[in-house]
């Protein structure tokens, strides 16, 4: 049997940012940082998001291997780990010259690549890069290239979607649910597959129909109502599932996932409302997607003005809940009051950093352009009593190096399925509108 040969990585930095534990994901394969990486993470070094904390992460972990071998054949990663070496400059090779500018970073990284391919081989040398850019080129000149995916989700299309239709039950089955203690048992030729914690359905016999969740408590099918929070009511099956999620204690974390116009965030938002008494505050938040190492400090004007077009569209479902037709007078001044006291927190997740999370009702909205390490460090710092709302749709990603399988939302509904604390709804019925509903199907 011919042995394995072990390939060699090569780390561009924005792995790094993306992944300060990445050097233990290549298994007993030999790992390779370019000088040049070193020298950009020290540009990230300072400041408070993650990409920041990741780069002084990562530059700790290299200080404890730190020794002359780092640049002279490597040091071992551990028992059944491979090497790591940092690679000094090499002189421009002259393949490159003829095709990219020396004057960029990325090509730095390239001839990197390329002089370490030269030297072990090009069949075991891979530049591993989030830049499908950088990819391209490495291709182009004859080194292997790929995405780094130790966290990504294997099958978009086959995701779970927190809910499943199942029709032609047996009559007695929708009955017991419409009464006293509207629980029932599904008989089992009718479970294709096992049910998941708190997942839903909707169940059907002939006209008559029923939505309901699988309680893991008690081990049946529960009917749910289709109550209205906050003055909002649910337009649809799906909608009427992330309330009950959502007003649910003994569920502290939920994801709800769509399209534009799905009411991800407004529902959040009325059961957030809803559910004050038994929160110290509301949370709502959203990430601010940066433009390379710049953040909306780089914007002009003072605080306010920075945060304004970024954190509208939570100020905009709010104001749906304030509006709604027959809401009194003392209610809107509710709200209001919580706005000003407090009570209810409109910011940036770069300014939830530091801040305690006890008894908080948190939204993260737009979390499908968090990475997975993002997700991990908010849902960590968790206290008693917080309950965690993301939304988000993972297929409008706005962040440079994530997409639908490697973003931290698409990432958490993977991991955290089957888990009795977590719930999640996949909302697919537009209703903002009809033309909205049109445009989002054919444009």
């Amino acid at each position: 049997m011919t042995q394995r040969q072990k390939k060699v990585f090569v780390l561009d930095t924005n792995v790094i940012l993306h992944d300060s534990s990445c050097l233990f994901q290549f298994g007993d394969h030999d790992v390779v940082i370019p000088i040049t990486v070193i020298e950009e993470l020290d540009q990230f070094k300072r400041g408070k998001e993650t990409i920041n904390c990741n780069a002084r992460g990562f530059l700790r972990d290299l200080d404890a291997l730190s020794g002359a071998k780092l640049f002279d054949g490597g040091v071992s990663l551990g028992e059944g780990k491979g090497r790591i070496s940092i690679h000094l400059e090499s002189e421009y090779h002259e393949k490159l010259k003829l095709n990219f500018s020396m004057h960029k970073v990325d090509h730095h990284i390239l001839n990197t690549a390329y002089c370490v391919a030269l030297s072990r081989s090009f069949d075991r040398t891979v530049l591993v890069t989030k830049d499908v850019n950088l990819r391209m080129k490495a291709k182009s000149v004859g080194i292997k290239a790929e995405d780094y995916t130790s966290d990504h989700v294997k099958n978009i299309a086959e995701m779970y979607k927190g809910r499943r239709v199942m029709e032609d039950l047996p009559p007695h089955v929708i009955e017991e649910l419409y009464q006293t203690p509207y629980e029932t048992d599904l008989p089992p030729e009718f479970i294709s597959e096992p049910f998941q914690p708190n997942e839903y359905m909707i169940l059907k016999n002939g006209s008559r129909s029923a939505l309901a969740v699988f309680d893991l408590g008690v081990g049946k099918i529960r009917r749910i109502e289709n109550r209205p929070c906050s003055g909002i009511k649910a337009r649809n099956a799906e909608q009427a599932f992330a309330f009950d999620a959502l007003l649910n204690h003994s569920i502290p974390l939920v994801t709800l996932t769509g399209k534009a116009g799905t009411g991800k965030t407004l529902v959040a938002l009325a059961a957030a409302i809803e559910s004050k008494k038994y929160y110290r505050q509301i949370f709502l938040s959203r990430p601010v997607v940066p433009l390379s190492n710049k953040d909306i400090g780089y914007l002009p004007g003072d605080i306010k003005s920075k945060l304004d077009p970024y954190m509208q569209p939570l100020f905009d479902n709010l104001s749906v809940i304030e509006n709604r037709p027959g809401i009194d007078a003392n209610r809107k001044l509710q709200i209001k009051e919580m706005m000003d006291t407090e009570k209810i927190v409109i910011t940036p997740l770069t300014y939830i950093r530091g801040r305690s999370i006890v008894k908080v009702f948190f939204i993260v909205d737009e979390a499908q352009n968090l990475t997975p390490h993002e997700v991990k460090t908010i849902i960590t710092r968790a206290g008693e009593g917080t309950k965690i709302v993301f939304t988000g749709d993972i297929f409008q990603i706005d962040h440079p190096y994530l997409d639908t399988q490697s973003n931290g939302l698409s990432y958490l509904i993977e991991r955290m399925k089957g888990q009795p604390l977590y719930a999640h709804i996949n909302l697919e019925k537009g209703e903002r509108s009809e033309l909205s509903e049109l445009a989002i199907s054919l444009l």
